[in-house]
């Protein structure tokens, strides 16, 4: 299984979400993409649920000289969420973090600012809540999305994203009411691998589906 690009990996997940809507499952649901990637994978999805579209920016806190394994993550003005066992595991503290975590701040109210300007962030108490990302590898930035939406009091909080490695989808069962991922294939790596085009998305394609939506 490949996707050809994030734009058919959102129309996969909008046709099992329309789905879920037509049982009733997915009342006045809003979407929020964990950009940039996640952007393109839920464009076509809030068009299928005719539903507003936004952004949750949440940055990686990773691996010194390994930047893409992810021991942690950062959201809005939230306490660094890191995986202790990870920490653990590579000797790592979370004072030893701290340049990381700064740099990692300091990016993601940049993109914040960038997105979104001066408009506030949706209102998602009461209503069905859907985090699209192009796919899960650790898991890291999709719980700390997560629980940042928990706390914002949503009726249904849902997690959707194309592929993820099966063992980081089950430890996100508590975090999530519904995780829909349709590809859990084994021996997963890097959700760029499940793709042909995995091309980093900039700032004003971001930009530019917002507007667009």
């Amino acid at each position: 299984m490949r996707f050809r690009d994030r734009a058919e990996a959102g129309r996969e997940l909008a046709g099992l979400l329309t789905d879920l809507r037509a049982k009733g499952d997915l009342a006045d649901p809003v979407v929020l993409a964990l950009p940039r990637g996640g952007i393109a994978v839920a464009e076509p999805v809030a068009r299928a649920l005719d539903a507003p579209l936004d952004v949750l920016v949440v940055r990686k806190i990773g691996a010194p000289h390994h930047e893409e394994f992810a021991v942690g993550a950062l959201v809005a003005d939230d306490p660094p969420l890191f995986d202790a066992d990870t920490l653990d595991r590579l000797g790592l503290t979370e004072d030893s973090l701290a340049p990381v975590v700064d740099r990692e701040r300091r990016e993601l109210r940049r993109r914040e600012e960038r997105y979104r300007g001066d408009r506030p962030p949706p209102d998602l108490a009461g209503r069905t809540v859907i985090v699209v990302d192009d796919g899960l590898a650790t898991g890291a930035t999709a719980r700390a999305a997560l629980r940042h939406v928990r706390r914002r009091g949503p009726a249904h909080l849902v997690l959707a994203v194309p592929v993820g490695a099966p063992d980081s989808l089950d430890s996100l069962a508590a975090e999530a009411d519904t995780v829909l991922c349709p590809h859990r294939p084994a021996g997963f790596m890097a959700v760029g691998q499940w793709y042909d085009d995995f091309e980093q998305l900039t700032d004003s394609e971001v930009l530019a589906a917002l507007r667009g939506h």
